[in-house]
């Protein structure tokens, strides 16, 4: 390797001594950080816990490309000195001075394979970083399907509001509460009145949206802790926590017919339309004590007030528990 040897000089350095070249290199890197890979900041210091492996690669091949900078440096300096050592000394070489030429020859070819070996390091550890970012947002993407999915199974599709499986299982809590802690409850059963006409003169996406405006009026006149359910056609199932006094509960019930009796738009329909409700109410423990006992004395109460036109009706006052 004496003889053909690679020459390579940075723009601007061809007038400059070799020592400067190389001082002036060291006093870069040292003010100047090693690139990111991916844009993350060499000046953030997180700790071992918070760093995932796909970090700590990115964080292995920044370091990895750095030091193939540096290997870089060193075999063209290495080879810049040869060079010059070979013009210095053109004819009659002392047998030390050849030998040193042969040595450093061969360090430049180790150096030069230590870049070609780092090279190759550094696209298979790029390819993991593609590969494990390709897997996290495939997981990701799993995940959140996992969550749609979910809320799906526990959600009425057409109104959003929890279906029966979930409210049995929020009044089981509700329950459990109830019983430890000695407090009210109340389950409220609602059946809108007029809705088959709606559907029958207007159509079914007309009874729909009215459907979505009565859950969206229901869910935003309760509080946080209660929960509304869509049973299942024009029926809706209330669980009132910690309810209070009956004459608190008939106050709610009042106040959720007056809303409900608001007058809905409907789109590309020009009359608005209005529907009443009848509403059967049961209380823990007086008219049950089980999900299964309250809502059926619920939907009777319910009934009997449908019959008797009178808006809303207490189990335990007519009987029906």
């Amino acid at each position: 390797m004496t003889g053909q040897r690679r020459k390579s000089q940075r723009p601007g350095e061809a007038h400059r001594p070799d020592a400067t070249v190389a001082a002036q290199r060291r006093k870069d890197r040292s003010n100047a950080p090693p690139p990111s890979h991916g844009g993350a900041s060499t000046a953030e210091h997180p700790t071992p816990k918070s760093l995932t492996l796909t970090k700590v690669l990115d964080k292995v091949l920044d370091r990895s490309q750095y030091v193939k900078g540096l290997v870089d440096e060193c075999a063209t300096d290495l080879s810049s000195v040869n060079d010059g050592l070979e013009e210095l000394v053109t004819s009659d070489r002392p047998p030390a001075v050849e030998a040193a030429l042969v040595k450093t020859s061969v360090v430049e070819e180790k150096v030069q394979e230590a870049s070609d070996e780092l090279s190759i390091v550094n696209k298979a550890l790029a390819h993991e970083i593609d590969e494990r970012h390709l897997l996290q947002r495939r997981v990701k993407a799993l995940t959140e399907q996992g969550v749609r999915d979910r809320h799906a199974s526990l959600h009425d599709g057409l109104t959003g509001l929890p279906n029966r499986a979930l409210f049995n299982d929020r009044l089981e809590i509700g329950l459990a509460q109830a019983k430890r802690h000695g407090r009210a409850l109340a389950v409220i059963f609602v059946d809108l009145d007029g809705f088959k006409s709606i559907n029958d003169t207007h159509g079914h996406e007309a009874g729909d949206q009215v459907l979505q405006t009565v859950g969206r009026r229901l869910a935003e006149h309760t509080r946080r802790e209660d929960t509304v359910c869509r049973l299942g056609g024009d029926e809706f199932l209330c669980v009132l926590a910690e309810a209070g006094e009956e004459s608190a509960i008939e106050a709610v019930v009042q106040k959720l017919l007056v809303v409900l009796r608001a007058p809905i738009a409907l789109a590309d329909i020009v009359d608005e339309v209005q529907v009443d409700a009848s509403v059967g109410i049961a209380l823990f423990p007086r008219d049950g004590d089980t999900a299964v006992s309250l809502i059926a004395s619920a939907d009777r109460a319910m009934y009997q007030a449908k019959r008797a036109r009178s808006g809303h009706a207490f189990a335990s006052r007519l009987g029906c528990a």
